[in-house]
């Protein structure tokens, strides 16, 4: 009876040359995704020379008063000129 069982392993093929680039794909892939993450949640510090720089910009942006939205006029006569049809 215990001569009955056949303990050897199982007959697995070799994998193709596309399951492996296929395989390996994905982890690169995965690894690529995980230092995206992680460049999002570790913020890196910028130099502060970039930063004076960046600020002066800004700054005269701010003063300068915010532009009001100007509603498109070129819808309405598009509307009566379908009316007088």
């Amino acid at each position: 009876m215990a001569s009955d069982l056949d303990f050897s392993p199982p007959e697995v093929p070799e994998p193709t040359f596309l399951e492996n680039l296929l395989r390996y794909g994905l982890f690169l892939g995965a690894i690529f995704q995980l230092i995206c993450v992680l460049a999002i949640i570790v913020p890196i510090p910028k130099s502060h020379e970039a930063e004076a720089e960046q600020s002066e910009p800004r700054s005269t942006e701010m003063l300068k008063k915010p532009k009001a939205a100007v509603p498109s006029t070129s819808k309405r006569p598009k509307k009566e000129a379908k009316k007088k049809r």
